[in-house]
């Protein structure tokens, strides 16, 4: 039998909760009388200046806090439960789902599908709209909990069901127009699948898009990424440099149109489509504010406009790498970035003439070469095409190669198992052209005035 309340897991020092004796083991069990169900709740309840706090103590004790506070400070308490509440899975069976795609023996989280709309807001996950039920929708008005991300993937009922493999998900649709009329913001994506969701289907589906303007900011078109663990799988096939062409002529041709209309391009290309034609990433202006950095949408323009912007400050402020200072480092990413990379790290050896930087393009073994993102590379990867090659003092790797906050690869790998199996020290970059010029010039100091 579940037990009521939320865990406490732990009380910030000089925090309204630590004086009032709550402590990690507790569990809240109401506020003002209500039961809470999820983190929502709490914020919500939280938000008045005096509210009644239910706390049951480790010892079954019952506690009711009477707690004037200011507008919206809050308790300083964590929940060992983030969410405050299950997270809800995905009850769809997506022909391009990539969790469906890996091997067997990975860690169990690895193959939780989530599609829940908590999750939209908190962490940016996409959602599919089949797992919502009114009452969810009530709550996201009520809370106006904004920007959901939505997967809307085709605006044609019948073809979204046969792709999310969901009867209900043509109908699901109708959920997102329940959002606009309540002035809900939300983000949009497509995952293009070859001859099911593209050409006239994606003009279909953009069209059909537009009507949610502005409420709708954006929608990403990223290419569905095919790993080598596809068998029994829809037959599904990789686009080519033709197909990108195409693809990306389709997306100019509405961002022009809704332009001239809204002052914004809404419809945006991923990076990978831009590779994979040829041709150069767009100005920095094609992506209004950058709206889907984490779904590859202007990721590469950003690094390169941060990377100069870094070196313009560096010339400004009258500080650069000392040039006779010597060294040998390296760096490792996926074979997307690995160009740019490359010529930025070219561009740090101008500066710095007796500074040789390694850049070395990891081909995705684990997954599939047509896997070429840094952010599904497994350790065993990295290491096992790195042996023997020349590292110098130290490795760089970008961080979304680890888990979020931890020092673990897709694989269970660890930075210090990487260290030791290479015999290098391995440094983690974010991924600003901020930090990637930090990163190195941590080891280049001292400077010296132009």
């Amino acid at each position: 039998m579940k037990q009521k309340g939320h865990v406490v897991k732990s009380v910030a020092a000089g925090g309204i909760g630590e004086e009032l004796g709550i402590e990690a083991g507790d569990r809240l069990t109401a506020i003002n009388g209500e039961t809470v169900a999820d983190i929502f709740d709490y914020q919500f309840l939280m938000q008045e200046e005096y509210v009644e706090v239910s706390i049951e103590k480790q010892d079954g004790e019952e506690w009711v806090l009477e707690i004037d506070k200011d507008y919206e400070e809050d308790l300083g308490i964590e929940f060992e439960n983030g969410l405050m509440d299950e997270y809800r899975s995905c009850r769809n069976k997506c022909i391009f789902c990539f969790i469906d795609q890996m091997p067997k023996g990975m860690r169990d989280t690895l193959y939780f599908k989530d599609d829940d709309s908590r999750l939209s807001f908190l962490q940016g996950n996409y959602v599919t709209l089949t797992n919502m039920s009114d009452e969810d929708i009530s709550r996201i008005v009520k809370y106006r909990l904004s920007p959901i991300n939505i997967s809307f993937q085709t605006m044609n009922p019948e073809l979204r069901c046969k792709m999310l493999n969901n009867r209900f998900a043509g109908e699901a649709l109708k959920k997102a127009d329940k959002l606009y009329e309540a002035g809900i913001t939300m983000n949009g994506q497509i995952v293009l699948c070859k001859g099911v969701n593209d050409k006239e289907e994606l003009e279909r589906s953009i069209r059909e898009l537009t009507k949610y303007l502005p409420n709708l900011e954006s929608v990403s078109i990223v290419p569905v990424g095919l790993s080598k663990y596809r068998e029994g799988l829809y037959p599904l096939e990789p686009f080519e440099k033709e197909d990108a062409v195409q693809v990306l002529a389709t997306i100019h041709k509405w961002q022009d149109r809704i332009f001239a209309e809204y002052g914004c391009h809404f419809v945006h290309a991923s990076d990978e489509w831009y590779i994979m034609a040829g041709e150069e990433m767009p100005e920095a202006a094609r992506y209004d504010g950058y709206l889907q950095l984490e779904n590859g949408v202007g990721m590469l323009r950003l690094l390169q406009d941060e990377f100069e912007e870094a070196l313009q400050a560096y010339k400004e402020r009258g500080i650069l790498p000392d040039p006779d200072r010597e060294g040998t480092i390296s760096m490792a990413t996926g074979k997307l970035a690995c160009p740019y990379i490359k010529k930025m790290a070219q561009k740090v050896m101008e500066y710095v003439p007796k500074l040789t930087i390694y850049v070395y393009d990891i081909r995705n073994d684990f997954f599939g070469e047509r896997i070429t993102v840094s952010g599904l590379l497994t350790g065993q990867d990295i290491r096992k095409q790195l042996e023997g090659k020349e590292l110098g003092g130290r490795l760089l790797l970008p961080a979304n190669v680890l888990r979020s906050g931890e020092s673990v690869f897709l694989d269970d790998m660890t930075v210090a198992d990487m260290e030791k199996a290479l015999q290098v020290k391995v440094d983690i970059v974010k991924s600003s052209g901020y930090d990637f010029w930090e990163s190195i010039l941590s080891t280049l100091t001292p400077v010296r005035p132009l």
